[in-house]
């Protein structure tokens, strides 16, 4: 009997790459995606996650072996001018999802795909960050994934519903939105390629250093988590090591082979920003045995290969 796969936010960034991964690795998964859009491959539900009716029709008819809880707004910087909307999306629409599993007596393996974010403010000597680090949230997007996880971690305690929580640090890869440093860097130079852009790529603060996976890479540890891992636990995905911002773009640019201006933009320097971010994956690749398999610099080679081709199309803008 196939395995039921309900995946939240099928058709965003890292959904795309999950039901891809389904499609290819596990051929006996059915996969169903809740999603704004179809998606290929994938039986097609259409719900509003932050109204309880509309989550529990799901459940009428859907009793999913496993839910990946991918659906959310993601960027921090968003967060700042839309906090109401980003706790209802992040934390309403996880409370209407595991609410409705609990009424309706379900028994899945729940997946809530928490950030690296959550650790928020942290001290050179913490790096890098275990999962007992304390957490110092400092954006609203970043202080709805800490609720997220408690919330997950709650309805396991007190409602038995089975929930694994990860905090996932930076990944990247084809199809990762222009809203996201790395992301608009590669945008812009395919922008400059193309001759529709002056060569100067804005930028915000370069001097900050992140963890960066390659979603590709992510979405196996997604998988290895529910095959592996334990209920009620959470788990770091991260590389364990850092890379500056300003690494990151000079990457990109001699991958290009350009020669540009940089240009700081003051709409892309965040009120508050976290001078370094990086994990300890030790958890995840002890109980799962996962590992990167991709290197950063083939990630942002195919980033770069996305965004030529939409620029050869002629769309480049935000996604």
């Amino acid at each position: 009997m196939p395995v039921k796969v309900l995946v939240t936010g099928a058709s965003g960034f890292v959904g795309r790459h999950f039901v891809e991964f389904l499609r290819s690795a596990q051929p006996h998964v059915e996969v169903f995606g809740l999603a704004r859009h179809p998606v290929p491959g994938v039986t097609f539900i259409e719900a509003d996650l932050e109204h309880a009716a509309s989550v529990d029709a799901v459940f009428k008819t859907l009793q999913p072996d496993r839910i990946v809880h991918l659906a959310a707004q993601s960027s921090p910087q968003h967060s700042w001018t839309d906090p109401e909307r980003t706790f209802s999306t992040n934390v309403l629409g996880l409370l209407n999802l595991l609410e409705s599993v609990r009424r309706r007596s379900l028994d899945p393996l729940v997946l809530v795909v928490g950030s690296g974010e959550e650790y928020g403010l942290v001290a050179g000597h913490e790096l890098p960050l275990r999962e007992e680090a304390p957490l110092r949230p400092l954006s609203p997007y970043a202080v709805s994934k800490v609720a997220q996880s408690f919330l997950a971690l709650q309805y396991t305690l007190s409602r038995r519903v089975r929930t694994i929580r990860t905090r996932t640090f930076n990944h990247t890869g084809p199809g990762r939105g222009a809203a996201f440093a790395e992301s608009s860097f590669a945008r812009q130079i395919c922008e400059i390629e193309a001759g529709r852009q002056a060569p100067v790529i804005e930028v915000g603060n370069l001097e900050a250093v992140r963890d960066f996976c390659d979603v590709r890479d992510v979405v196996v540890a997604y998988w290895l988590l529910l095959e592996r891992a334990q209920p009620g636990e959470v788990y770091n995905v991260c590389s364990g090591r850092g890379v500056r911002l300003r690494e990151v773009l000079e990457r990109l640019i001699a991958l290009s082979g350009l020669r540009v201006e940089l240009r700081v933009d003051p709409q892309r320097l965040r009120p508050s920003d976290i001078p370094a971010l990086v994990g300890d994956p030790a958890r995840i690749e002890t109980a799962t045995g996962w590992q990167r398999a991709q290197a950063l610099d083939a990630t942002l080679r195919d980033l770069l290969e996305y965004w030529r081709a939409r620029a050869a199309a002629g769309d480049t803008e935000n996604v």
